[in-house]
């Protein structure tokens, strides 16, 4: 009777993972369509679907608490981020460093290349220094100290494998199109696309890699390759 219960909970588990994974993935890709659409109203609503639907899967998985909430910091600095104002912005962005700190705490001290690590402290110095003269005089400061954690979170990621280390490359890629816009850069076409496309393969393979450095067994924690979806 016991087995018989375990299994059943054991196959319940399972088809939940697989349903929030495939609302994860159907709600990117509604997401990306309204972008491309150019359906704000389409983007407003889905946007702030995604990282709850992630973060239930991770739970669901098994994950560490830790991961969870670096997905809801995601969740916060997303909501915030579609106010246009300044404050929000800063609010968000402070949201944002708060999921990085989780991410740093569950990479921990795994061993990086120390050459990736020059890479990055390289990209990181030249970024702002280009960036610096056309950000708002309130918002250099922050974006500098936001850059200098999102590059670190990125180069300790590189320690987690494959996955998590390219989840960080591609956070750090999406926030820099942010930047980027905000400094009134040139803006590749529908550059919204672009940042959450990037952002949401970002945050999963993050938990990807996460889930795979804890050590789950792969059949209880079902993380899969990147799903077809473009994201």
């Amino acid at each position: 009777m016991t087995d018989a219960s375990g299994a059943r909970r054991a196959t319940d588990a399972s088809g939940a993972r697989r349903v929030l994974l495939a609302a994860f993935v159907v709600a990117v890709a509604v997401d990306l369509a309204a972008l491309l659409a150019g359906h704000q109203t389409g983007h407003q609503v889905t946007k702030p679907l995604l990282m709850p639907l992630l973060a239930a899967y991770a739970a669901v998985c098994g994950a560490p608490r830790t991961l969870v909430a670096a997905l809801l910091f995601g969740w916060g600095g997303d909501v915030f981020l579609l106010l246009d104002a300044e404050w929000a912005f800063l609010v968000g962005m402070g949201s944002f460093a708060a999921g990085h700190v989780c991410y740093l705490f569950l990479f921990g001290r795994a061993r990086t290349a120390p050459a990736l690590g020059a890479a990055y402290a390289a990209a990181l110095a030249v970024t702002v220094a280009l960036l610096w003269p056309g950000l708002p005089a309130g918002l250099r400061v922050p974006v500098a100290g936001y850059a200098a954690l999102l590059t670190a979170m990125a180069y300790r990621a590189g320690g987690r494998g494959a996955r998590a280390g390219a989840g960080g490359a591609l956070f750090l890629l999406s926030d820099t199109l942010i930047a980027a816009g905000v400094a009134n850069w040139a803006q590749p076409p529908v550059p919204d696309f672009w940042i959450m496309l990037t952002y949401a393969l970002a945050q999963y393979l993050l938990t990807a890699g996460v889930l795979r450095a804890a050590a789950l067994p792969a059949d209880r924690a079902g993380v899969p390759g990147p799903p077809g979806v473009s994201r």
